[in-house]
């Protein structure tokens, strides 16, 4: 959960951002990041250069599972009806909205609406049957998580590890510390790149583990808890329709995962909160047609898409690993750089800059 999640959660009801910073058990605060490039060597880039004068940590690191709950619980039931084993299987639109099909504990049950906020992941029902949702491979990532016990090395401050392995490009290994001393580990790999290389993620994933030689001996005592998991990212490096006639697209239902990082729950938590802004505006108005919905769209992509289109630029940039090691290289030597890519994270006009050939001409000669 990076910087964005935090004011969201204030704005909600700043008391959330306490109970999460207070559940020791579950959530873990995170002040950084490790970049390590395909040669191996790595920086640690704080996510704010200066953390005296926080209040909270600027990240926080959870299962999904127990941040779901951690949301799930805090419903007010007085407003909402909560619907636990349940899955939406079918959608058809009417005139007045949609009629939804749930299977609740092998029970169907049919559920009308005037508007959907489909916040139902990559395999959205409304997205692919209404939103034209599909798969494009050089918009999607194939991504593996698993659970180890006893990962060696890992930051006093609970950094987040990226390591961009040359046989993983355009894509990267990941480590993050969780808040029960075991590891979230688990590596992403653009689709396209997938087939055209022939790569098996899980395969490749296990043999980084075994033998790559910066990140294998902290695997020497480690073991897998529970299964490898797979599921596929769609990235938001392509701008879609994400609203229509009485629905709304959220999260990763409206394909818009980081396509450099991978994350995908700050960009889920402000659609939530743009989605509850503009369905107040449809009561309101009762109206729930596409062009008054068209201003979801709207309000998603200002404050989205420039990072967005950046970061799908970075992730380009992953297929030139000597490049990558340049950069890395550099940041490692000059506390300055380190220090403006550390800006880089609350700042969009410096992150800009790293698409300029300009940037790494000074670099070269600085």
């Amino acid at each position: 959960m990076s910087g964005k999640v935090i004011p969201i959660l204030k704005k909600i009801n700043p008391a959330l951002l306490d109970e999460l910073a207070r559940d020791k058990e579950k959530s873990i605060g995170s002040f950084g990041i490790k970049f390590a490039a395909p040669n191996g060597k790595s920086i640690d880039i704080p996510f704010k250069s200066v953390t005296s004068k926080v209040d909270y940590a600027p990240g926080f690191i959870s299962k999904r599972i127990d941040f779901d709950y951690f949301l799930a619980s805090r419903i007010d039931k007085k407003y909402a009806e909560f619907l636990e084993g349940a899955e939406l299987t079918d959608a058809n639109q009417t005139s007045e909205g949609f009629e939804l099909t749930v299977n609740q504990n092998g029970t169907e049950r049919k559920i009308f609406s005037k508007l959907v906020i489909a916040a139902d992941g990559d395999r959205s029902v409304i997205a692919k049957k209404y939103g034209g949702k599909i798969v494009e491979p050089g918009h999607y990532c194939g991504g593996i998580r698993a659970y180890y016990k006893n990962v060696s090395g890992m930051h006093q401050q609970n950094f987040i590890e990226l390591h961009f392995l040359k046989e993983l490009l355009p894509g990267y290994f990941w480590i993050f510390p969780l808040a029960d001393g075991s590891a979230n580990v688990g590596a992403g790999m653009l689709s396209k790149s997938l087939s055209n290389k022939k790569v098996n993620l899980r395969d490749a994933m296990l043999k980084a583990i075994a033998e790559n030689p910066t990140i294998k001996d902290r695997f020497k005592n480690a073991t897998l808890e529970g299964k490898i998991v797979g599921w596929g990212l769609p990235l938001g490096s392509k701008k879609r329709k994400i609203s229509g006639n009485n629905f709304l697209l959220t999260g990763d239902a409206a394909s818009l995962i980081d396509p450099f990082t991978g994350e995908g729950i700050s960009n889920a938590m402000f659609c939530g909160m743009m989605a509850a802004a503009v369905s107040k505006e449809c009561l309101e108005a009762n109206r729930y047609d596409e062009k008054f919905l068209s201003r979801y769209d709207e309000a998603i992509y200002n404050r989205l898409w420039s990072e967005l289109k950046l970061s799908h630029t970075l992730q380009k940039l992953c297929n030139y690993p000597w490049l990558f090691n340049f950069v890395i290289n550099k940041a490692e030597k000059n506390k300055t750089f380190r220090e403006t890519i550390s800006c880089m994270f609350d700042d969009l006009d410096l992150r800009e800059k790293l698409k300029q050939p300009s940037f790494y001409f000074k670099l070269i000669f600085n």
